[in-house]
């Protein structure tokens, strides 16, 4: 592997193109990042591994590429975590210091931890540059979210990095002419490795909007020159109701805007959770422009994406990136045969290196020959591109001697004109094992869809032993801060 960051290779002393921009900051050019990075980077040898509370600000990119540099293992802190979360993230990587931004207040935990403020600017030429490090060195430890028990460590390696980076670029025509714009938090593998290392990797340009607003997003990527979106749905469902519906041949000032700035965008990513299939629509009508997804995990980084020479399709995720193997297991441990819903499980240059200090979760998480075990279920189109149907855990759902994926009951339920969005979930039942139960929440809250009438949609999309035999109603779904449906709350009342 070559160096993770090939574009500080060159000499990047008066280097003036920009690397980060973070909305209401003075950019950092190439030649700012160099000499930031590398004067942290050199205080930071003899370090067994470091933190770094990631606020999204440009002390958190340069606190973690100074890390990388060093070849010392950084564990991003979720600046939003409670204490009981980050008091067990601390003691389980037991890091010997923590990076942070000026005057950030920290809780007990990491603010017991030796700390070390990052500046962005000091007089002087940059050190020398660090050798770099092994391709299988730990580069980051990034934290689970614990929907199963305790958030667990996933050390990645610098290759699964560099894999997964470079493999992207292959399949969006990602080069350093690009400026990516987006809001995501940094202490994750969607906002920092992809958000923030990725463009740096390739030499182009990050412009992190601080926090997501309407606004921002039709500024950055309008006036700022913006030529990539990343996001999540909650952010393009945003996007797409700021759209709103056809306005005519007058349409106002600021949606004309954000249509503009929406399609002049060369690629629009949505990652993290499925992006329903109205914003999807709504979006593509607007704009010309449609929205692209990807899928990956933690402990796996990017697995597919839609390719940006291929058309979007809602409701895919791609097909499996450059180097990454992919196949569908069913229950009895055979692939299953096309069409049929089965365990995604990836093998590749992308996957992690185990759980921190966790050797048997670790070999859990493993089939024969290397395969990691996603617990993610899905089918294939026949030209190979995914559809997921859900986690293997919550979403399929076993009914009348049916295997039933929740994710395409949920897209055919999304079809229906009366429907805003909809979870499904699965339910013990006496007499079919599990029921299929749909939580919508309605387009007019005044006049819900029936049960009967969402049924009857499902069972004419798809067959219907996958309708509903219950359905309710709730004013919202719940959701994660990456704007992941929490089903275990609609599971529990």
């Amino acid at each position: 592997m070559s160096s993770l960051f090939p574009a500080f290779d060159r000499p990047t002393t008066h280097d003036r193109r920009p690397a980060l921009r973070f909305t209401d900051r003075e950019p950092l050019s190439y030649a700012d990042l160099t000499a930031a990075a590398g004067r942290l980077a050199a205080s930071l040898r003899g370090q067994r591994l470091v933190a770094v509370w990631a606020t999204p600000t440009p002390e958190t990119a340069v606190g973690v590429v100074a890390a990388l540099l060093a070849g010392v293992p950084a564990v991003p802190l979720n600046p939003r975590s409670g204490e009981r979360e980050a008091a067990h993230i601390v003691s389980d990587s037991a890091p010997t210091l923590l990076l942070a931004e000026p005057g950030a207040e920290l809780p007990p935990a990491p603010a017991a931890l030796p700390r070390r403020d990052i500046t962005l600017r000091a007089p002087g030429p940059p050190p020398e540059r660090l050798p770099e490090p092994a391709p299988e060195s730990p580069a980051l430890v990034v934290y689970t979210s614990g929907t199963t028990g305790p958030p667990k460590g996933a050390v990645l390696p610098r290759r699964a990095i560099a894999a997964t980076v470079d493999a992207l670029a292959d399949a969006w025509r990602w080069t350093a002419d690009d400026v990516l714009v987006h809001a995501l938090p940094l202490f994750h593998v969607h906002g920092l490795i992809l958000g923030a290392l990725g463009p740096l990797r390739l030499g182009g340009a990050v412009h992190h909007l601080g926090r997501f607003t309407v606004d921002g997003v039709a500024r950055g990527l309008g006036e700022g020159g913006g030529t990539m979106l990343f996001g999540v749905p909650t952010m393009y469902h945003r996007l797409a109701e700021a759209l709103g519906p056809d306005p005519g041949p007058d349409p106002g000032d600021d949606r004309r805007l954000l249509a503009d700035a929406l399609a002049g965008a060369r690629l629009l990513v949505s990652g993290s959770a499925a992006l329903p299939l109205h914003d999807h629509r709504r979006i593509a009508e607007a704009t010309g422009r449609g929205v692209i997804e990807r899928y990956g995990m933690t402990e796996t980084l990017m697995i597919t994406a839609v390719r940006a020479d291929d058309r979007p399709r809602a409701g895919t995720v791609g097909v499996p990136l450059r180097g990454v193997e992919l196949r569908l297991v069913g229950e009895d441990g055979r692939e299953t045969t096309p069409g049929d819903v089965g365990e995604i499980q990836v093998r590749g240059p992308n996957l992690f290196t185990g759980y921190l200090g966790r050797p048997e979760a670790t070999e859990a998480t493993f089939a024969d020959d290397g395969w990691f075990r996603t617990g993610d279920m899905a089918n294939r189109d026949p030209d190979g591109a995914v559809r997921i149907v859900g986690r293997r855990a919550t979403d399929l759902i076993k009914s009348g001697g049916y295997k039933i994926g929740a994710g395409e009951i949920e897209n055919a339920l999304l079809e229906h004109p009366g429907v805003l969005e909809a979870a499904v979930t699965g339910e013990p039942d006496a007499d079919l094992g599990e029921r299929v139960v749909a939580w919508v929440v309605p387009a007019d809250p005044d006049r819900p869809p029936a049960p009967r009438d969402l049924a009857g949609h499902v069972a004419r999309q798809l067959a219907p032993h996958k309708s509903p035999r219950a359905v309710r109603y709730l004013d919202a779904l719940p959701r994660n801060a990456m704007g992941k449906v929490v089903k275990q709350d609609l599971a529990h009342g």
